[in-house]
């Protein structure tokens, strides 16, 4: 089940985090950080990357201090990683995640 939540910023952004299915399909969860000037904004970045089925209900996972840090301080204010190894893994731009196989 997608979980996921917001943070507005003392500027009026925010910055939402979802965990959703990883769009490469091998069944594991990835977290993603959009920042933008609203939650549908927000929303709307992820959609047009072929995210298609994202909503945002509730606020049960809000993004953490040092997520909000890490997709502030990213000149695309879009991050991914992988939520099993979360403690280990550097956050990633999401080229990363949606570049095609076979390429480095």
């Amino acid at each position: 089940m997608p979980g996921g939540g917001f943070c507005k910023l003392p500027n009026g952004s925010v910055v939402v985090a979802l965990s959703l299915p990883s769009p490469v399909g091998d069944g594991s969860t990835v977290r993603f950080l959009v920042h933008a000037a609203n939650r549908a904004r927000a929303l709307t970045r992820l959609r047009n990357l072929g995210l298609r089925a994202v909503y945002l209900r509730g606020n049960a996972e809000p993004p953490t201090p040092d997520e909000i840090t890490a997709v502030l301080h990213h000149p695309d204010g879009l991050l991914w990683r992988a939520n099993q190894n979360a403690t280990a893994e550097l956050w990633h731009p999401i080229r990363a995640l949606l570049r095609p196989a076979g390429h480095g």
